[in-house]
């Protein structure tokens, strides 16, 4: 027994852990793991817990390919809160002993240890949005909490209270693991909440949401409940968004790049601050594909506000400061930059590996993004946004698609497969997913055209 088998053995018996999950995530942020008894953790610590690739979900794998391999990050070793017999272990995958090019956490530490020769560390933060629901009989879902009915409900302390024993359950695990969950509240549709803790390197934070996603799909479903992170579960209600706070870090200091006090445009951020919001802008129709990729993500975006609550999801690709409308926003006191043109369904491990190169591409090119839009991008006419310069989003999942393709820093920045670029990979299985949305003939077409001719 060599000794990492031995100190990680030692470790959970003494935590009381009976088994591992060596997990993964595939193209979508679907969590994959095997059970692994702690008598058998040499098989997790030597890199032989093996996946039939293909089953698994789009990783590039075939039938005919090798295992996809789990090889152990030991540091993310984390006894779940909830059932402490259990220990999650995060894992990048391998194929005969090399790294698998489609394996997103591989996809992003790449991006890091990019900008890290460039002196760079990149931090972020997200904030995760949430609808508590049951499951219907007829296949449908409706909001948990049946009271929970104001056409206003975001941080309504009574349906706050009503979920209570959710919420604080989800907080005290966070605080226990570590993490400083600093807020949580009710947000803007009807059954919808988010919990917010703190930043951290963007590794770290994505496997965090990982994580976190999967801790709370688990603490619903032990409540008798369903939770979704799916960008627009009702039409009538606000969509969930998973905001990226990002910033860049000095390698060497630990000091922190985006702040300037003497920031002439007053937003306290510094020209590098500017560069990487130029490049964010610059790729901002390619990078929705992987911030916003799903079908119905493309739902979630618009201009007008829904009936119950308020709309977040921006339609342009502009910046601005304490101005929720742009896709972009610089908080008050800058230092950092929020994304909110990313949703629920987003992969994590992609949407920041993607956010990464868009950012680095406009330090490089010394991109300046103009002058911060101070307009309600929400009340605008098109026709004053499109004078303005601001481009529009893609409005469907197959025109974000087509915009990554045709973009050649995204594509060479999110690394190369076998079979040519991986952001092509991507675009590929996306518009498949499209086409087979696209050929279901769906309720409101029957509705509509049944007898109208």
């Amino acid at each position: 027994m060599n000794d990492e088998v031995a100190k990680l053995r030692a470790r959970a018996e003494k935590d009381g852990v009976e088994f591992y999950f060596a997990l993964f995530v595939d193209m979508h942020g679907k969590p994959c793991a095997k059970m692994i008894p702690v008598e058998s953790t040499d098989v997790l610590v030597e890199g032989e817990a093996g996946f039939a690739g293909f089953a698994a979900g789009p990783m590039g794998h075939t039938p005919a390919d090798g295992d996809l391999i789990a090889i152990p990050d030991l540091d993310t070793y984390t006894v779940l809160p909830w059932k402490r017999t259990i220990a999650i272990v995060m894992c990048d995958i391998f194929v005969e002993g090399e790294p698998w090019p489609f394996c997103p956490r591989l996809i992003l530490k790449d991006a890091i240890a990019k900008a890290k020769e460039k002196g760079f560390v990149f931090k972020t933060g997200a904030e995760a949005e949430y609808f508590l629901v049951n499951r219907l009989e007829g296949g449908g879902i409706e909001v948990a909490d049946p009271l929970d009915r104001a056409a206003s409900p975001c941080y309504d302390v009574k349906a706050l209270t009503r979920m209570y024993d959710v919420l604080s359950e989800l907080s005290k695990y966070m605080n226990e693991l570590g993490w400083g969950n600093y807020a949580n509240d009710h947000e803007d549709a009807n059954g919808q909440f988010e919990q917010n803790f703190e930043f951290a390197d963007a590794l770290t934070t994505a496997d965090r949401l990982i994580f976190f996603r999967y801790m709370v799909h688990m603490i619903a479903h032990d409540h008798g409940m369903a939770a979704t992170f799916m960008p627009k579960p009702f039409s009538n209600l606000t969509g969930n968004g998973l905001h990226f706070h990002s910033s860049f870090w000095d390698a060497t200091t630990d000091k922190p790049l985006f702040s300037d006090d003497k920031d002439p445009r007053g937003m306290g951020m510094s020209a590098l601050g500017y560069q990487y919001i130029a490049g964010l802008l610059a790729h901002a129709r390619a990078l929705v594909a992987v911030t916003c990729p799903t079908v119905n993500s493309y739902k979630r975006m618009g201009v007008g506000p829904p009936t119950s609550g308020a709309t977040w999801a921006p339609a342009y690709a502009s910046y601005g400061g304490n101005n929720r409308t742009q896709m972009l926003r610089i908080p008050s006191g800058g230092g950092r930059v929020e994304n909110r043109g990313a949703d629920g369904s987003a992969n994590p491990y992609l949407a920041m590996a993607a956010q990464l190169v868009a950012g680095l591409d406009g330090i490089e090119r010394n991109l300046d993004p103009g002058e911060p839009n101070v307009d309600n991008l929400f009340t605008l006419s098109e026709e004053a946004i499109a004078a303005k310069g601001i481009p529009q989003m893609p409005r469907t999942l197959l025109e974000a698609a087509d915009a990554l393709r045709a973009d050649e820093v995204m594509r060479q920045g999110l690394g190369t497969t076998r079979d040519g670029y991986y952001a092509d990979y991507f675009a590929d299985i996306k518009t498949e997913e499209f086409m087979s949305y696209h050929r279901q003939v769906s309720h409101w077409e029957i509705d509509r055209y049944l007898t109208l001719f």
